[in-house]
């Protein structure tokens, strides 16, 4: 099914919730909810989330499609350096079980604001089910509640929004 960004349903916003049973097992185990769309009232971090929509949108039509992530990461945080928006670049965080912090370490793209994640994909296919995965985890460590993750290997900019 394709997802279209909430953005494109100004008109007629509803609430679609998807149970990540309907992706793979690997997502499905994480028992959490995606919201593909929202009433654009009640969007947690809606203009931060439309800011990096934005900044993103921007990058894009500068570089267009098909350079390396890097590339994309760099232009990123220098537009958004150039924009005043705060973030962290390849922010850490510790995998806790148990009370026990576990040796290996997720490393997200960039944290916005002190409270979006956003991942950084480039892929002609899309933004897959293990990109989703990889972000609600993302989500979970770090105790945000939003993640964006952002393709850049296509014709046009993809992004999607993941609310935990």
């Amino acid at each position: 099914m394709a997802v279209k960004s909430p953005l494109s349903n100004y008109s007629s916003p509803q609430i679609t919730r998807i149970h990540t049973d309907e992706f793979h097992n690997d997502v499905s185990s994480c028992g959490l909810w995606l919201l593909r769309y929202t009433n654009m009232e009640k969007l947690v971090f809606k203009n931060e989330t439309f800011q990096l929509i934005g900044l993103c949108m921007e990058v894009h039509r500068v570089l267009g499609h098909g350079f390396s992530e890097i590339v994309y990461k760099d232009a990123i945080e220098e537009e958004a350096q150039a924009r005043g928006i705060r973030n962290e670049r390849e922010k850490e965080y510790d995998v806790i079980i148990k009370g026990k912090v576990l040796r290996h370490k997720f490393f997200a793209d960039f944290e916005f604001f002190d409270s979006i994640i956003l991942e950084v994909k480039v892929s002609d296919k899309g933004v897959a089910d293990e990109h989703i995965a990889q972000t609600l985890n993302y989500i979970k460590i770090s105790g945000r509640k939003v993640g964006l993750i952002v393709n850049f290997g296509r014709q046009s900019l993809e992004h999607k929004r993941l609310i935990f």
